[in-house]
C-alpha cells in the first residue's frame, strides 16, 4: 500500500511538472504574435521578435524622436544586457564584449593573436558558415598561417579527427557547436580539454548555439564564443557580442581601439579624454579596458540593445537547458514523422560520431558541393509548397532546413507533417526513387 502510495504521488508530481514545462513555453508563444499566423520554423535564419521587445524599441525611438534621450539610461541598458549575456553562458561581464555580429567577433580574435609563421588553425572547413573561413583564409595569405582542414563525417564534426590534427603549432582551434547545415551538435568538452591542456586557444562560432542550448563556457573549456542577438537571442541584425575567457583576453592586442577599449577611469564621459589625457593616459600610453572590455568599438547599437534585454530576460527565465529539451523534443516529432512519410533526414552523423540532433531538422541528403540556397530539385517543389502555406523554413545544402525555438509547439510540427502529406502522395513517392 505504502508503495503504492508513493508510486501515485510520483504519478501526479510527473503530470504536474510536465503540465507546468507546457504552460510555460504556451505563456511564452503568446509573446510571439507571428507564432499564431502560420508556422514558422527559422529561427536558424532568424527568430521572431516578441511583443516586448518591439515595445521596448518604440519606446527608445520615442525618445528619440522627441529630443528626450537618455545616454546615461543608455549605458545602463547596455551592461544591463552584458550581464545578462554573461549568466546566460556561465561567463563573467568582463569577458563579454559587444559587435556588430557574428563575422565581427570571429574577426576580432583572428586579429589580436600574436600569429607567427608557421603556426595552424584547425576547423572543419566543409560544415562551417563561409564567415568562419574566410578570416583564417585571410590569415593564411596575410601571414603565412597553415589552414588545417579536418573533414566531416557523414555531415558531422569529427571531434576525433579535430584532435588529431592539432599539433605543437597549433595556436587556435574553430568550429561551430550546433552547425548551420546539417545542424547536428557536437559536445565541445573533450576538445575544450585538449586545447586547454595546450595552451590553444578554443573558438566557437555560437550563430545557431546560443539560446538555443545550455551552455557553460567554463564547463566546456572554451575560450572563446561569437555570437550575434538575430537568431537565438531573438533580436535584431546589426548586434553581437564576443565572449573571450579574461585570461587570454588579458593577453590579446586589439587591432582597433577606441573610448570605450580604454579605461580612463569611472566617471569619465566618453568624449573627455582631452579634459583627462594626462591623468589616466599617462601622457602617450594607455590602459585597455579589463578582459573583453577592450574589444568594444565606439558607441553601440542602442535600438538592438533595447530589443535584446526582453528576449535575455525570458530566455533566463525558461532556462536555456529547458528551451533546448524543448525544441529537441520537437525535434525528433519532426524527424520521425518525416521518415514515415518516406523522405530522408540528415541525422546519419548523429549515429556515427559525438553529434547528436539539434532544435534544427534538414530533410534531404547533405551536399558538400551545393550553394547554401540551392536546393535539391527534387525537393524545390515542396519548398515551394510549403512557403506557400506560410510555413517558415529555408534551403542550406540542397536540403529543407526546419528550426525550432521556445514559440514553437507540437501542433506546429503536426501541421508541417499534414501539409507534406498532401503534397501529394505520387509526388513523394516518385522522389522514393530516386533517393
Amino acid at each position: 500500500m505504502e508503495r503504492a502510495e508513493t508510486a501515485k504521488i510520483m504519478l501526479h508530481s510527473n503530470i504536474a511538472t510536465g503540465q507546468e514545462h507546457r504552460n510555460v513555453f504556451e505563456d511564452a508563444r503568446r509573446r510571439f504574435p507571428r507564432a499564431a499566423n502560420g508556422t514558422y520554423l527559422d529561427v536558424a535564419a532568424n527568430g521572431l521578435l516578441s511583443v516586448d521587445s518591439v515595445t521596448a524599441i518604440e519606446r527608445h525611438l520615442d525618445t528619440l524622436r522627441d529630443g528626450r534621450l537618455d545616454k546615461r539610461e543608455c549605458f545602463e541598458r547596455v551592461e544591463s544586457c552584458r550581464g545578462k549575456i554573461a549568466r546566460l553562458i556561465k561567463a563573467e561581464p568582463d569577458e563579454v564584449a559587444f559587435t556588430k555580429n557574428v563575422s565581427d567577433g570571429l574577426n576580432i580574435i583572428a586579429a589580436a593573436m600574436d600569429w607567427r609563421a608557421g603556426d595552424n588553425i584547425v576547423l572543419c572547413m566543409s560544415l562551417e558558415h563561409l564567415n568562419n573561413v574566410f578570416p583564417w583564409l585571410n590569415l593564411e595569405r596575410r601571414r603565412g598561417i597553415e589552414v588545417r582542414a579536418v573533414a566531416d563525417r557523414s555531415g558531422a564534426i569529427d571531434i576525433d579527427a579535430m584532435i588529431g590534427a592539432i599539433d605543437e603549432r597549433t595556436r587556435l582551434v574553430t568550429l561551430s557547436p550546433v552547425t548551420f547545415a546539417p545542424g547536428l551538435a557536437v559536445d565541445v568538452t573533450p576538445l575544450g580539454k585538449v586545447c586547454r591542456g595546450r595552451g590553444i586557444f578554443l573558438l566557437a562560432d555560437g550563430a545557431q548555439w546560443v539560446g538555443a542550448s545550455g551552455i557553460d563556457v567554463g564547463r566546456m573549456q572554451v575560450d572563446g564564443l561569437a555570437a550575434s542577438t538575430q537568431k537565438g537571442l531573438l533580436g535584431l541584425y546589426g548586434l553581437g557580442f564576443l565572449y573571450c575567457r579574461r585570461e587570454w583576453a588579458e593577453k590579446l592586442n586589439p587591432v582597433a581601439l577606441a573610448r570605450f577599449s580604454v579605461d580612463l577611469g569611472s566617471g569619465t564621459h566618453e568624449a573627455s579624454m582631452g579634459n583627462h589625457y594626462g591623468a589616466h593616459a599617462h601622457g602617450r600610453d594607455y590602459v585597455h579596458m579589463p578582459g573583453a572590455r577592450r574589444f568594444d568599438i565606439g558607441n553601440y547599437n542602442y535600438p538592438a540593445i533595447f530589443a535584446l534585454e526582453p528576449s535575455l530576460d525570458l530566455l533566463l527565465e525558461i532556462g536555456t537547458g529547458e528551451i533546448e529539451n524543448h525544441t529537441r523534443n520537437l525535434a525528433v516529432q519532426l524527424t520521425d514523422g518525416v521518415r514515415r512519410l518516406g523522405l530522408p533526414v540528415c541525422a546519419d552523423g548523429a549515429i556515427a560520431g559525438a553529434s547528436r540532433p539539434s532544435h534544427i531538422v534538414t530533410v534531404g541528403r547533405f551536399s558538400r558541393t551545393m550553394r547554401d540556397n540551392e536546393a535539391d530539385p527534387e525537393l524545390a517543389g515542396l519548398y515551394r509548397f510549403l512557403r506557400s502555406r506560410n510555413v517558415g523554413l529555408t534551403i542550406r545544402r540542397g536540403m529543407l532546413r526546419f528550426s525550432m525555438h521556445l514559440y514553437n509547439n507540437s501542433d506546429d510540427i503536426e501541421r508541417v507533417l499534414g501539409l507534406i502529406k498532401s503534397y501529394g502522395n505520387g509526388a513523394i513517392q516518385s522522389q522514393r526513387t530516386s533517393w
